[in-house]
């Protein structure tokens, strides 16, 4: 009975052409080889039997003929089916062994099980690597890598690897050439056990010893096929095809298990994961050169980027320290004869004011009046003049943001009464009281004795560069009359200026009346004393909103509010004005950001370079190892597993420089910090940019060598040299 056709070729050329110049290789062959058989391919060097096996193992194609594997029409295949027909039906053992080297033997088996798209489980595909390997006699050397095994024991490690996805026929292309006499027949006598199994095998080789071993004897000789020995397959047309064997399966390997296997090979799993940290494992001190430029790029990102966070987060407190959301009330301006006299020209602010803004307007969190005073402050022998004596209420306090360090802070009631406390800045504290507390004690401001309540806590400089520690906050109705010598004559007098009649500026209560309803008061009643008065003003009220968004409407409710008490006329000026931080605020935070992505484009201009690297590197590796490339395809890798393969080498080489980077740049932060005393803050933003920006690199940079290398002719890149 008629073996099984497995491979049938009719009339098959092939021509090489080196420049114009073509060389004939194979002139017509026709043979069949049938299921079970165990042949003889030989000839001498330059006949054409590696040729015709490159052909028969679908590694390289007919420049004319047909050519059909198990029915299947090989010759109409694409590049990534011919390779899936080879992982899944065809074996090889090459004649110098081809394993992977620094790969252990049991990695070097497992090989053709990463792009296989059978669905065993790494334990299974490990199970059966090792059932093989014991099969050939390597059950102890499984963990060798090829350096540390003889000729005899990388042969077998070959053919252990091409067993490994059970193919339907295994080519050997001169098995023996390499291998003393004694292993040469340990190897044949393992291949006729083999065909025993039911393995079809054709082994390629040029000495008749080893042809004994075989059932069938091809000779080839310049291209043709010139005599066959033993039991020759007879080729004829099979029925339904002129020419050819009809396809006992759909064209092209179009099958719906085909096509989970074509989609297969594209995803990302443990085990290409795996091999592409073998593959950078063989090179470790180039893997890590070639990180050195991501590792700087990605440091300098993370440094740059904490740095300009943390003077962002020192501006933003610099002008929290001023007043978080502040806003400053001012008297209008007057004019006189088409002259303005500037802003506080006129008196139109009231405690009244601050009292129904506060009370009023619900955009506001606190409101408290201003009157402000510099006079020199005295305690013992020790004077000093402040940069500002701040008359205002508690509320001050919150609007500003401001805490008392030490002590405890004035209350309204003191507020109310005129009384005679104050709360000192750090500045003012330390230059009169130098390392002593002064809460309790007393100072002079103008003559007048105050009690310290306690201290406040240091703020440092304003935007302007202005001290805010040397400052003495007091009750404002302590500061207007009794600091400021506000009397009540003398505030007749200055508020009868703005227009206002007031009820003490020296003229009788009552119209016609000669005497007094009340005695005159002496200068020290009038100062202990005050008596009320219909108007007294404040320089100004300071209000905070309840958050920067409320800032706009805040003004606008003051605006209303205060127009209305003022009963100012529709279509007249404002007779106060409001100023806020918001522009400030605005101005500082854009120049920050300003400042810290042109310190992040120099740190990418540092990725850029790295990224080259990456691709310089890649593509050096490519060349390298071409012949590792050429074996993957032969053993079935598709284009697709090679551009996996070697982006996510890529990939894995920025991931770990971005990591290395990020450790790098949080040091480099930190000695900045330590050393340079620049403020830093942590950036979680720009440790993960860090991440998506290596991988980023790893597959922008790395995607041309990977294409390069997935272009590869499988042929060609096993003879590279």
């Amino acid at each position: 009975m008629e073996a099984l056709k497995l491979v049938e070729l009719r009339d098959v050329h092939k021509v090489y052409r080196l420049g114009e110049t073509e060389l004939p290789v194979l002139r017509g062959v026709s043979l069949s080889i049938g299921s079970g058989e165990l042949i003889a391919l030989m000839g001498s060097s330059g006949s054409g039997k590696t040729t015709l096996m490159n052909i028969l193992g679908c590694l390289d194609r007919p420049s004319s003929g047909q050519y059909w594997l198990e029915g299947r029409d090989v010759t109409a295949m694409s590049p990534d089916q011919r390779a899936l027909l080879r992982n899944r039906n065809l074996g090889f053992v090459f004649q110098n062994f081809s394993l992977l080297p620094r790969t252990s033997a049991l990695d070097n088996v497992l090989m053709p099980l990463t792009y296989s798209s059978r669905g065993l489980s790494d334990g299974d595909a490990t199970r059966k690597a090792r059932e093989l390997l014991r099969r050939v006699g390597l059950e102890g050397w499984m963990h060798h890598e090829p350096s540390q095994l003889s000729g005899g024991q990388q042969q077998r490690v070959a053919i252990a690897r091409a067993l490994v996805n059970e193919p339907s026929i295994l080519f050997a292309d001169e098995p023996t050439g390499n291998l003393d006499s004694r292993t040469s027949e340990e190897i044949l006598k393992l291949f006729q056990e083999l065909n025993r199994e039911g393995v079809t095998i054709l082994l390629v080789t040029h000495d008749e010893s080893v042809a004994r071993y075989a059932g069938r004897t091809i000779r080839i000789h310049d291209g043709r096929v010139v005599t066959e020995d033993g039991a020759p397959q007879e080729v004829a047309p099979a029925e339904g095809r002129a020419g050819g064997p009809v396809d006992a399966a759909p064209p092209a390997l179009r099958t719906e298990k085909d096509r989970r296997g074509r989609l297969s090979s594209f995803a990302a799993g443990p085990r290409m994961v795996r091999t592409a940290l073998g593959g950078l494992r063989r090179n470790i001190m180039r893997a890590a050169l070639t990180t050195l430029g991501i590792i700087i790029g990605v440091g300098a990102v993370i440094a740059m980027m904490e740095i300009g966070r943390g003077s962002s987060s020192a501006i933003q407190k610099t002008i929290a320290s001023m007043g978080a959301n502040m806003l400053i009330v001012t008297p209008g301006t007057a004019t006189s004869g088409g002259v303005t006299f500037g802003a506080g020209s006129v008196m139109t602010l009231t405690p009244g004011d601050a009292e129904a803004m506060g009370r009023e307007l619900g955009s506001l969190k606190a409101v408290a009046p201003v009157v402000r005073a510099r006079t020199q402050v005295v305690h013992g022998n020790r004077n000093w003049v402040p940069g500002e004596i701040v008359g205002t209420t508690p509320a001050y306090l919150t609007a500003r943001e401001w805490d008392v360090e030490e002590g405890a802070p004035f209350t309204d009631q003191d507020a109310r009464q005129a009384a005679k406390v104050c709360l000192l800045g750090r500045t003012v504290a330390r230059g009169l009281f130098e390392t002593d507390s002064p809460v309790g004690r007393e100072v002079r401001i103008n003559n007048v004795p105050f009690r310290v309540l306690g201290v406040l806590f240091a703020k440092g400089a304003n935007m302007m560069g202005q001290d805010q520690d040397d400052v003495v906050l007091a009750p404002w109705t302590t500061i207007k009359y009794r600091v400021t010598s506000s009397s009540l004559a003398t505030a007749s007098q200055s508020s009868s200026s703005s227009g206002t009649q007031q009820a003490s500026s020296g003229r009788p209560f009552y119209p016609g009346s000669r005497d007094r309803f009340y005695p005159e008061q002496s200068a020290s009643q009038a100062a202990n004393t005050p008596l009320p008065i219909r108007f007294t003003n404040v320089d100004r009220i300071l209000a905070a909103a309840r958050s920067t968004g409320e800032i706009p409407t805040a003004i606008d409710e003051i605006t209303s509010l205060l127009r209305e008490r003022h009963r100012t006329r529709p279509g007249s000026p404002d007779d106060f004005m409001i100023r806020d931080l918001t522009e400030m605020n605005n101005t500082m935070s854009s120049t920050a950001a300003l400042m810290t992505r042109l310190l992040l484009a120099v740190a990418l201009i540092s990725l850029l370079v790295g990224g080259v690297g990456i691709m310089n590197i890649m593509l050096v590796s490519v060349t390298e190892r071409t012949r590792e490339i050429g074996l993957r395809m032969a053993v079935g890798a598709r284009r697709g597993n090679i551009l996996q393969q070697f982006l996510t080498e890529s990939v894995v080489l920025c991931f770990l420089g971005g990591l290395a980077g990020i450790l790098a740049g949080r040091g480099a932060s930190h000695l900045v910090s330590l050393l340079l005393r620049w403020p830093t803050e942590l950036s979680l933003d720009a440790v993960l940019m860090a991440f998506v920006v290596s991988a980023t690199v790893g597959i922008v940079f790395g995607y041309y060598p990977a294409w390069k290398a997935s272009r590869m002719d499988p042929i060609q890149a096993l003879r590279y040299e």
